[in-house]
């Protein structure tokens, strides 16, 4: 149960709120979800989504809740109310609040982007930490306060959640954060209160259309990030990514726009010196200042998200040397071209790429480093845009061998996703393969590598479970890929014995 020994005034903290009951309400405790209610708390009667919090208020009043907060007056109940025009952004203000206003005192690095959220986070951590200052994490991959860890349920937790790790970092001395926040979670107002030292936008380019419904209104979700910053923080923007670069226009007055770029041009750039499946060999520059950086994670992309990391270090007065130290010190972020080693003689990455924009960076990253063929197994998920499936299919083209497959079909029929899918790649592509149970995907896939191929099995990276219909089921592509690569080998080592014997 979270709570914590603050009594906020909604009068005092929402100063365009009005009352029904009383002149003001005092807070302690503010819950969302009438099950997690108790007496005296504030209930957030939050409309929208698969639930309508005003429907469920009378049962918050019936488990205690003492007041309500709401977008109009509930004339059927008799407790206090606060009206307000938001209730998510109110309530998610109010949980701050009740923290003690952590972002506050934390120097807080906020990204968001269509891809490379998660390596950001980690490297910037990764920086932090390697230079003795101790920093928490709340993204796709895990949580954690900077003591304690555990695995993530959200790409960006619920207001309560959020505000309440962002809490606890401080009351364990942690002084860094890195968070992950989604187009969701910026749309939703669900981190209102929030208040970033560093902004960055790593790419805007396709992804949950159905939510957001087109580009235009997913990169005004993207651009809400810059509401957050703190005065004189700095806006960390991608040069190379059209999308995030287009930002800029909407920094305020007191923002430090601040650029990073592969191709050149910008405040913080990469030079790429030598890459290999172990790992890419570049060159930082900001300014005057440079320094040559080995790190074992793979590709152009890497080396980007390397630059956006880099930059917001620089913000709390790194310098490059320190930087590199971070860097280097990263030797995987699960499930981001993550190696798979089972002594084959072939490399294979698990990566978490479910979009085509991702899809088209990973094959791209890889093919410079493959002196055979690349083979690509991947799906698309269930129940979500299915306008970017033929997209994916057309990214995957750059792949010699294509295996499509299931991803978390949940309620739809496997099949009908991999026509979608295979429409984009068209009839021209010389191997493209089709099999619905991912595990056999993948074996197949495995099977048929040789030595100079390079196997990306991409779509579910770091995730231990695939939703079908409505069961959630273990399956993690990397358990999956070591054991269909053991049994391969068993099966090659036993037919070499019965050729030896005759038998």
């Amino acid at each position: 149960m979270i709570r914590t020994p603050n009594s906020v005034s909604l009068k005092r903290l929402l100063p365009t709120a009005s009352f029904v009951g009383c002149a003001d309400i005092a807070v302690t405790d503010a819950v969302e979800h009438h099950e997690a209610c108790t007496p005296g708390c504030l209930f957030a009667a939050i409309s929208g989504g698969r639930t309508d919090g005003l429907t469920l208020a009378p049962l918050a009043v019936q488990r205690g809740a003492a007041a309500v907060l709401t977008h109009r007056p509930l004339a059927d109940l008799d407790v206090p109310q606060c009206i307000v025009t938001d209730v998510r952004a109110a309530f998610s203000e109010i949980t701050h609040a009740l923290e003690g206003y952590p972002t506050r005192r934390l120097g807080v690095v906020g990204i968001t982007g269509t891809n490379g959220k998660s390596t950001v986070a980690w490297l910037v951590r990764a920086i932090l930490e390697a230079n003795g200052r101790q920093s928490g994490l709340l993204g796709t991959i895990e949580y954690s306060d900077g003591r304690n860890v555990t695995g993530s349920t959200l790409t960006t937790p619920d207001s309560r959640s959020f505000s309440h790790w962002l809490g606890t970092m401080v009351r364990n001395r942690t002084r860094f954060a890195a968070v992950e926040l989604s187009s969701h979670a910026l749309d939703q107002g669900r981190v209102a209160g929030t208040l970033l030292d560093c902004a960055v936008v790593t790419n805007i380019t396709r992804d949950h259309f159905d939510y957001h419904g087109d580009f235009a209104a997913y990169r005004t979700a993207k651009a809400k990030i810059i509401e957050l910053l703190k005065r004189s923080g700095s806006l960390i923007l991608n040069a190379d990514d059209a999308g995030s670069a287009s930002l800029a226009e909407h920094a305020g007055p007191h923002a430090q726009i601040r650029t990073f770029s592969i191709d050149g041009g910008a405040d913080v750039t990469g030079t790429i010196l030598e890459e290999s499946h172990n790992g890419t060999h570049f060159r930082i520059t900001a300014g005057t200042r440079s320094v040559d950086v080995f790190s074992p994670l793979v590709g152009r992309h890497n080396v980007s998200n390397s630059l956006a990391a880099t930059a917001a270090a620089l913000h709390f007065d790194l310098s490059l040397t320190q930087v590199a130290a971070g860097l280097e010190s990263v030797d995987v972020v699960p499930g981001r071209l993550e190696r798979i080693e089972c002594g084959q003689p072939f490399p294979v990455f698990v990566d978490y790429a479910h979009t085509d924009d991702a899809l088209r960076h990973a094959l791209a990253s890889l093919r410079p480093i493959t002196t055979g063929r690349l083979i690509c197994v991947f799906g698309a998920g269930g129940d979500r845009d299915r306008n970017k499936r033929p997209l994916m299919g057309q990214a995957a083209t750059a792949a010699d061998v294509i295996v499509v497959t299931s991803d978390n079909p949940r309620s739809e029929d496997p099949s009908d996703i991999i026509h979608e899918i295979v429409t984009g790649i068209g009839n021209d592509h010389p191997c493209t393969i089709t099999e619905p149970d991912r595990e056999q995907a993948i074996g197949r896939a495995l099977d048929m590598a040789v030595a100079g191929d390079t196997v990306l099995i991409a779509g579910k990276g770091h995730e231990t479970s695939q939703t079908i219909g409505t069961r959630e089921i273990p399956f993690d592509d990397r358990v999956v890929s070591r054991r269909q690569l053991t049994r391969s080998r068993i099966e090659q080592r036993e037919q070499d014995i019965s050729v030896r014997t005759g038998s």
